[in-house]
């Protein structure tokens, strides 16, 4: 009798198992079930399709037929309500029941709501889903005014949707720069002069007391922590995810801001996985547990996931250096790594668009940000990788044309 596995979650992670699922084990019967009414998408290129830069059309990875075509059973607008260890079931809402040998979670999260009044006005909106943009781009077509929040890596793609869509937009921002935890003053500044260049204007140091709406309930001015209120027909809001786990209750399964798994993408229940932006994954690099959110970390995650499935034994470790990049300037941006964790950093300016950031842990490079010269990102990786002691030879690191053969490399033994 052939395997059977559910995957649930149709996001990068779940789809890259499912084809590596296929791969592995030809017979066995492949079954993947997402609450979304569409086949897999490229979620990166969704903000390019709600600045009105790109059509429909290359958005979609997968049709409906790629999955007829490897045997896969897609169940699309299907919300699982329980998961059962013990009799080895996936309870939906109302598409019955499926079983499992193995199972996979990769549900990804869900945007979090401003704990503010009338957050959940018309208007509002959340970047999450392609559903999401097709909103965000027919609003922000039509809007004059627009507030976005969330001074991180997801609300900036918002920011750069009102700039594209020219809604003369307000960044509210809780600190005193975009991304405080990623760059320095130095380096945020590039990106603040990149933004206002755009049109968008930076309110600093503030937050959202509440939003303001008409009589049929849609917004139209956002109050701040200050005082000030600002005309904002369109609100864009990123401020984190809340994981899907409400149907994990009663599974068992150990949570930690998210799912808790081993290097294997093992969770604590037998024969349940997990992978994408929902773990919290053993990071064999920092040797501890840590969250990655970007797209080829969760591609690897669920192909990593899938062999050891197949195989029933843990034949692959998940060692994966992730980079998010960032297309809406003039210059190029890039984050590598971990580069808001360490205990120690350095940083250089080389122009007024060229920067760079790297972040140490007990002594080893765990991460950075480099803006306007991507290019040392490779040698930068390789040296996480290598988890080489080299904080004591910032200097080499920070040169414009960082060569690794100038280091003096120390390896733990």
């Amino acid at each position: 009798m052939s395997d059977s596995y559910v995957i649930i979650g149709d996001g990068i992670a779940g789809s890259s198992a499912a084809e590596t699922l296929r791969e592995e084990a030809p017979d066995a019967d492949v079954t993947v079930i997402t609450d979304e009414g569409e086949a897999l998408y490229n979620r990166i290129l969704i903000k390019e399709f709600a600045k009105g830069k790109l059509p429909e059309a290359p958005i979609s990875i997968h049709e409906p037929d790629w999955y007829e075509e490897r045997d896969i059973d897609l169940e699309l607008n299907t919300f699982v309500t329980e998961v059962d260890p013990d009799a080895r079931e996936v309870h939906t809402h109302d598409s019955g029941t499926y079983e499992y040998d193995k199972l996979l979670v990769a549900t990804g999260g869900t945007p979090t709501q401003l704990p503010v009044e009338n957050s959940d006005a018309e208007g509002i909106h959340h970047f999450w889903t392609f559903q999401d943009a097709r909103k965000i781009q027919q609003d922000a077509a039509v809007a004059d005014t627009g507030v976005v929040v969330g001074a991180g890596l997801l609300g900036i793609d918002l920011a750069a949707v009102c700039a594209a869509q020219d809604v003369d937009a307000k960044y509210i921002m809780r600190g005193n720069r975009w991304w405080r935890y990623g760059l320095s003053l130095d380096g945020a500044e590039i990106i603040h002069d990149a933004l206002e260049e755009k049109g968008v204007d930076l309110v600093l140091e503030s937050g959202v007391e509440r939003f303001e709406t008409d009589d049929d309930g849609a917004v139209v001015s956002t109050v701040d922590a200050n005082g000030e209120t600002f005309d904002s027909e369109f609100v864009g809001v990123a401020i984190g995810l809340n994981f899907n786990t409400e149907y994990l209750q009663g599974a068992g399964i150990e949570e930690d801001n998210g799912i808790v798994v081993d290097e294997y993408m093992q969770t604590n229940v037998d024969d349940i996985y997990a992978a994408g932006d929902i773990t919290r994954y053993y990071d064999t690099i920092l040797d501890e547990h840590a969250q990655n959110g970007s797209w080829g970390s969760a591609k690897e995650q669920g192909q990593i996931a899938a062999k050891n499935m197949a195989a029933d034994e843990e034949v692959e470790s998940f060692r994966w250096v992730s980079s998010y990049s960032i297309t809406h300037f003039d210059f190029p941006f890039l984050s590598f790594g971990f580069p808001t964790l360490g205990d120690d950093e350095c940083e250089r300016k080389y122009s007024d668009t060229e920067w760079r950031r790297l972040a140490f842990k007990d002594g080893k490079l765990v991460g950075g940000v480099l803006i306007g010269d991507i290019a040392p990102q490779g040698k930068y990786k390789d040296l996480i990788r290598q988890e080489a002691e080299v904080a004591d030879q910032k200097e080499v690191l920070l040169e414009k044309e960082f060569d690794p053969e100038n280091l003096a490399i120390r390896q733990e033994q």
